[in-house]
């Protein structure tokens, strides 16, 4: 593979293992705010009204920044009916082949993200709570996770046609 491309795959590579190490950090804050939002109701009878939506905020991060992670560790779930029979070129010419749908798939959600996050910063967007936070945040966290998730996959895409090449991107 061209100079370029292996470049591409190094430094993608090398941000988004940092980007999912650092996620999985988000389930122990979100944990840490569940204990203490049950600590409250159950100690001092207050409950923390913001406590379940920004878990929701936080378990959204997690999945979506560590998605990226998961795809690079080949982690993600598969159905496999015939494709652990078959040899690693054959694995990776399916692999190239089914990732261009997944990299259609996330640039359409991508573009959806990036209108949605638009609308939530021009309009101050907020969400219909007592807590009421701005949407704006979480969206451009979500919006960045989808991106870095193309990113991986379009890295994917190169590291399979260079193993059905017979020479893999190391």
């Amino acid at each position: 593979m061209p100079e370029p491309i292996r470049l591409y795959v190094r430094y993608v590579d090398a941000l988004n293992y940092r980007v999912g190490r650092i996620a999985m950090y988000l389930f122990f804050v979100m944990g840490g705010i569940l204990l203490a939002s049950t600590f409250s109701r159950i100690v001092t009878g207050v409950p923390i009204n913001w406590a379940l939506e920004m878990s929701q905020f936080l378990i959204s991060a997690y999945y979506l920044l560590g998605g990226a992670y998961t795809l690079q560790l080949d982690q993600h779930v598969r159905m496999d009916l015939f494709y652990g029979r078959l040899d690693a070129r054959r694995r990776a010419i399916t692999d190239a082949f089914t990732i261009l749908f997944v990299i259609f798939y996330l640039v359409v959600l991508f573009g959806g993200g990036l209108s949605s996050t638009h609308y939530a910063i021009v309009y101050n967007q907020k969400n219909y709570t007592a807590w009421s936070p701005v949407l704006w945040p979480i969206k451009t966290i979500m919006t960045a996770g989808v991106f870095l998730m193309l990113l991986q996959c379009i890295s994917a895409f190169f590291k399979d046609v260079a193993i059905w090449r017979g020479k893999p991107i190391t």
